[in-house]
């Protein structure tokens, strides 16, 4: 849809637009600053309108940090059926938001609300960065290693938790990671030379992971048995408990990502899963990559080397087992 847009490459200040995918759009103020900015919102994703408040909060400010950038501000999007729900509805969904802005350092300034008839809840986020020190989902290089920093399966167990399919503990669980902030990771990871980011949401670990592939030239290799899933999650799969988001990811992807053969059917799924509020996908040297890995897991990130990046084949996926 958003080749019907007008391009935005004429203002020089506009040092990332729409065009490649990225998470956020970056705009240049000074020499040594320049702006994120980014929105995001959605249905609830779980019951407790507390933790959709974190949730909604945690995911949107992904972006600035996918992007290398600090998060400074922050604007409520509320739609709600305030006719129909206890107001105290909404009021736990923005303590949830605010604790989770408060903890990122930013700042709550405001927000808009509307009569809905469905709750829908989001932010708008604006940080900062600096020009010389934007990461993009485009630039990963031959023989740069791939760390993912959450796990994945996020869509399946929330899909189960709509089905009653999941357990008080796979609940606490999923809800955990999708309301950890990227923070950690990002604030590691730039000291380290990013050659690409991205932060894995709805379009699964695949999907952005083609859009870097695309977007960079190159081809992407991914190890199966080294991606984090949440536990159950490819059990889960099994048993048809996707979502359908999840579902149309693996039908857009059909023709380019190749599986070995060795990777089952249940495993691809969760890998296209759709994600909400995922960890960071970056592309690093070889020669940091064990460096950085170390350094994320003492900071508390569950972080893990999934790939690499390949000459060959460039805009495809191969996984292996």
């Amino acid at each position: 849809m958003l080749r019907h847009l007008p391009r935005s490459e004429g203002d020089p200040r506009l040092l990332v637009g729409f065009e490649t995918s990225d998470d956020a759009g970056v705009f240049r103020l000074t020499d040594d600053m320049a702006l994120v900015q980014t929105v995001d919102y959605f249905t609830p994703i779980v019951d407790d309108p507390y933790w959709f408040g974190a949730i909604a909060a945690a995911n949107a400010l992904s972006d600035v940090y996918a992007m290398g950038g600090k998060p400074l501000t922050a604007l409520n999007i509320v739609g709600f059926p305030i006719k129909k729900l206890d107001p105290a509805i909404l009021a736990d969904i923005l303590r949830g938001a605010a604790e989770k802005v408060r903890e990122a350092g930013a700042t709550l300034v405001g927000g808009h609300s509307i009569d809905d008839q469905e709750p829908k809840f989001g932010l708008a986020v604006t940080g900062v960065v600096h020009p010389d020190k934007v990461w993009r989902n485009c630039g990963a290089c031959p023989g740069d290693k791939l760390i993912l920093t959450k796990p994945i399966g996020v869509g399946v167990l929330t899909t189960a938790i709509k089905r009653d399919r999941l357990d008080e503990e796979g609940t606490r669980r999923v809800t955990e990671v999708m309301a950890t902030l990227n923070k950690a990771a990002a604030e590691v990871l730039a000291s380290f030379s990013v050659h690409a980011c991205t932060d894995v949401t709805g379009f699964g670990l695949l999907g952005h992971a083609y859009e870097m592939a695309a977007g960079s030239g190159v081809g992407l290799r991914i190890e199966a048995e080294r991606v984090p899933i949440l536990p159950g999650a490819r059990e889960l799969a099994a048993e048809g408990i996707v979502p359908g988001g999840s579902r149309a990811n693996a039908q857009w992807l059909a023709d380019k990502v190749d599986f070995a053969d060795g990777v089952d059917e249940a495993t691809r799924l969760v890998l296209c899963d759709a994600v909400t509020s995922g960890g960071l996908l970056v592309a690093l040297p070889a020669a940091e990559a064990d460096a950085a890995l170390e350094a994320l897991r003492k900071g508390g990130v569950e972080a893990a080397l999934v790939g690499e990046a390949v000459a060959e084949q460039p805009g495809r996926i191969r996984v292996v087992p």
